[in-house]
């Protein structure tokens, strides 16, 4: 390759070649997860491909996942585990590689891995040994990585494309747009593949932070920042979809996956509805224990499943802690009904600076689901984050990355 990941050096050599007319097979702008694996495979089907990064560094995305530990895929993904306008779009590509297609290439490689829950799958190690196996894999089959390396214009030509680029003009029968969508910018991330997609006639449908925490106000932010790092499971509902996690308190508000997992299907002033003893059946629970021990404290008696700081707080603030015996029938029914539906309406999220991937996107309506080709523009291809399809939390926006990336390697 062109650029050795994490060698700024080279990278700042890159952006400094003299301009040059060259002519390739593939040029992929973006080298994320999906560019690479895109680029990978469609190099060693034997195409010249040419894959371009206007950050300093290729897999920045990567390498800051699942705590630098990288959540690279799920067992269990399936086409239920994401979202889309168009639901019946990820089939295709998630059939035709699936996560034992990517778990056979981690093993080949040597990388060591785990479950850590529910089909997760993180390295042993470190985020990095999942991006440079990417970039053995592009390196192998002899494509050409350009980082600091900015696109400033694609436009059609008599057999394909050509692009205006900090390397100079560039042709390519194929131009694939693997350019992510716009959750954390501090990484690099642009509306660039938006513009580009618009520009050849394609619908984008508006776009909004996923998979982010929420923000909130008013007495509910004070109990928020109070409980700051205590995390608890809980069963957190939005309309129809409810996920069972842990959520965790911050002093903005409300993060953990559960919250992360609901806020997709969020709206600004929808009620999320928390359960927070979903083991328990809260009613038959509290009444054992106004009989088992009638002259304990309320926030003593919730002691024993919260902390004891979240225990005092909701039993103080929320119903006026004391004794269990001097609680009636219908009081004990509140304290039930609260605490297992616990009604919150966020004052919003935290946006795309923290989100981890962006709602919306690219119209897959108008993109072939099997080869992840544009209908309108013949040899344009939109794979990965900027198409308007997004996982849940837990590796499966990974596996979209693989699977469509692979795709378009195919045909690209």
């Amino acid at each position: 390759m062109e650029v050795a990941e994490g060698d700024e050096q080279q990278a700042r050599g890159a952006a400094k070649i003299r301009p040059v007319m060259r002519s390739t097979d593939v040029v992929i702008i973006g080298a994320g997860a999906a560019g690479l694996m895109c680029a990978m495979t469609a190099a060693a089907r034997g195409r010249r491909v040419l894959l371009l990064d206007s950050s300093n560094k290729p897999g920045k995305k990567i390498l800051m996942s699942g705590g630098g530990r990288c959540n690279f895929t799920n067992m269990y993904a399936e086409p239920a585990n994401f979202s889309s306008r168009n639901p019946h779009f990820c089939k295709s590509a998630l059939a035709r590689y699936t996560p034992w297609d990517f778990i056979a290439l981690v093993d080949r490689h040597g990388v060591p891995y785990h479950e850590k829950k529910l089909g997760q799958l993180f390295c042993d190690n470190r985020s990095k040994d999942i991006l440079n196996l990417l970039l053995d894999e592009c390196r192998q089959a002899g494509v050409e990585l350009h980082v600091t390396t900015a696109v400033r214009e694609i436009a059609r030509a008599d057999a394909g494309y050509v692009l205006d680029t900090d390397l100079g003009e560039v042709t390519a029968s194929s131009v694939v747009i693997a350019t992510g969508g716009l959750s954390i910018p501090t990484l690099g991330a642009t509306g660039f593949g938006y513009e580009i997609a618009r520009r050849f006639g394609h619908t984008v449908l508006p776009t909004r932070a996923g998979l982010v925490p929420f923000t909130t106000s008013g007495e509910l932010k004070e109990l928020c920042a109070e409980l700051t790092g205590t995390s608890v499971a809980a069963v957190v509902s939005c309309g129809e979809e409810s996920f069972r996690e842990n959520i965790l308190f911050t002093h903005r508000g409300l993060s953990g996956p559960a919250i992360l997992q609901i806020s997709s299907f969020w709206h600004p002033g929808d009620t999320v509805t928390i359960d927070l003893l979903p083991d328990h059946d809260v009613l038959e629970w509290l009444q054992g224990r106004q009989a088992a021990r009638p002259d304990s404290e309320l926030k003593t008696v919730l002691g024993e499943v919260f902390t004891k700081k979240m225990a005092t707080l909701l039993a103080d603030r929320w119903f006026t802690s004391r004794p269990m015996k001097r609680y009636t029938p219908a009081e004990l029914r509140g304290i039930a009904d609260t605490l297992g539906a616990w009604p919150v309406v966020p004052a919003g999220t935290e946006g795309y600076r923290t989100a981890e991937v962006t709602l919306g996107g690219v119209d897959t309506r108008e993109v072939s689901s099997k080869t992840m080709e544009s209908v309108k523009s013949p040899g344009l291809y939109f794979i990965g984050e900027v198409l308007d399809v997004t996982g849940h939390l837990g590796g499966f926006n990974f596996q979209w990355a693989w699977a469509s990336g692979h795709a378009a390697a195919q045909v690209a």
